[in-house]
């Protein structure tokens, strides 16, 4: 497959919970329109990412640096922590 092109579309849900930590769940993944199971995923459909993997690395240090997340007119504003 080298050199073709793949259109991949992923969905997020991205929030902050009630104690204003983050909230990144992967909602879905299509593959060139055709939508990926959940089970080919991992079954990581609607997960919680920082809450699943965030005791270290990555999401650990994602969560503990935002402080505010907001979504308006289709753009995504992350305050970040100073």
């Amino acid at each position: 497959m080298a050199g073709e092109i793949l259109r991949v579309n992923a969905g997020l849900d991205i929030h902050l919970d009630k104690n204003r930590r983050p909230v990144v769940a992967l909602v879905g993944v299509s593959l060139m329109g055709v939508p990926i199971p959940n089970a080919w995923l991992g079954n990581m459909k609607n997960v919680n990412l920082v809450s699943e993997f965030g005791d270290r690395g990555f999401w650990n240090a994602f969560a503990d640096g935002v402080e505010d997340i907001q979504i308006h007119d289709g753009e995504l504003y992350i305050k970040l922590r100073q």
